[in-house]
């Protein structure tokens, strides 16, 4: 600052991403914004703009090396060879990416492009019935929200690719504004896994995730929350790999496609019972819960299929709800609280003592997995990194 000087602190074993954020204006310029996302609730993040390109991919660097607890090159050796003492980009390699045809049609079959198409019958249905041309102008907000909203999610997830590297899952993605996002290991909180109506025939599932420290307006924006904007059913089992390596059972395959597109025992899960009916008579056989050795697994949905995911050593808190309904049928919904984000994991309409018990044993199994959990700094020495990450 010039007016109003500020200076910054935030501890390194607290960071939660790092960012390195491109609008047009500054790509044109050769220019970056570091974003640096750090466990301390709202107003927490710390934010360096512009930088040049190669100045924004070396803090990076970095930060993340020694994030991980790696430690710095002797300043002596970086003197006698003329160089800052630093670290070098960590090298990545590929898992998937997003063609542009599968982004195109999946926009075209989301909920914004519905009301854009039904927006405009209707602006040319006023037109006809009225003989008036100006009736369009009664649909104009609909249609710029609904164009808005369209060119939101080709513009957020134009160029969508995912990458793994020992500093953690890499996102990049973005056409007018392109952002490399770095995830370090364990920070991602939950999954969901999300498939509307209009994209179950394409088979196609959006795949988002809760990561600690980001601000609520990138949340909101979806802008750091999408693992994958629109992925296959193998590409949804590897970005859960990205996340989780090991979910814990013998058939990981036979887990996730019945979490998918199960129903009551299917895989394994502990359904909703059968009196759940009177007040989910739709979907009340989608209810359910497993729990593996690694993670808590609910999936819900019947017309708007729902998957949730979220590692034992990330549970921040439990409960169970009951309302008057469910408590005159014995019923109760159980609840798994985490960061804030898009994923609100929740398994409706269980037993209630099905959920009571659930309650006490995630709570026990939440405390052994923290016990366990490695140290955050992921690549510091005699710890091993998990394999793939």
């Amino acid at each position: 600052g010039v007016l109003f000087r500020q200076q910054r602190q935030a501890r390194l074993d607290r960071l939660q991403a790092v960012d390195v954020v491109r609008p047009l204006l500054a790509q044109l310029f050769g220019l970056s914004e570091l974003r640096l996302e750090v466990a301390g609730g709202s107003g927490s993040a710390v934010s360096l703009a512009f930088l040049r390109d190669g100045e924004a991919q070396a803090l990076r660097a970095e930060l993340l090396a020694l994030a991980a607890g790696l430690a710095r090159p002797p300043a002596a050796a970086a003197q006698a060879e003329g160089t800052r003492p630093g670290f070098a980009t960590a090298p990545e390699r590929q898992v998937y990416d997003v063609p542009v045809g599968r982004l195109v049609g999946s926009v075209m079959l989301s909920a914004a492009a519905v009301w854009a198409v039904v927006g405009c019958a209707v602006a040319v249905a006023v037109s006809v019935v009225t003989k008036e041309p100006g009736g369009i102008i009664i649909v104009i907000p609909v249609l710029i929200g609904a164009f808005g909203a369209v060119w939101a999610q080709v513009n957020g997830a134009a160029f969508f690719r995912a990458a793994t590297s020992p500093d953690g899952i890499r996102l990049h993605h973005g056409l007018t504004e392109s952002r490399a996002q770095t995830v370090p290991p364990g920070r991602v909180q939950a999954v969901s896994i999300r498939q509307g109506p209009l994209w179950r025939g394409p088979g196609w599932w959006r795949v988002r995730m809760n990561v600690a420290g980001y601000s609520r307006e990138e949340v909101q924006a979806e802008r750091a929350s999408v693992l994958h904007p629109v992925a296959t059913r193998e590409q949804v089992r590897t970005a859960l790999w990205l996340v989780l390596p090991d979910l814990g059972v013998d058939d990981p395959v036979a887990t996730i496609d019945a979490a998918l597109t199960g129903t009551g025992t299917d895989g394994g899960f502990t359904p909703a019972p059968r009196r759940a009916v009177f007040v989910d008579p739709l979907a009340w056989r989608r209810h359910g819960v497993l729990v593996t050795d690694r993670a808590l697994i609910a999936r819900s949905g019947r017309f708007w299929r729902q998957v949730v995911v979220v590692p034992h050593e990330r549970t921040q808190s439990l409960a169970v709800a009951q309302g008057p309904v469910q408590r005159a049928l014995g019923l109760a919904s159980f609840e798994l609280h985490s960061t804030p984000g898009p994923v609100t994991p929740a398994v409706a309409h269980l037993d209630a003592q099905v959920a009571a018990t659930l309650l006490h044993a995630q709570a026990v199994r939440a405390r052994q997995a923290r016990a366990a959990a490695g140290p955050e700094q992921w690549l510091a020495p005699g710890h091993t990194a998990q394999e793939g990450v």
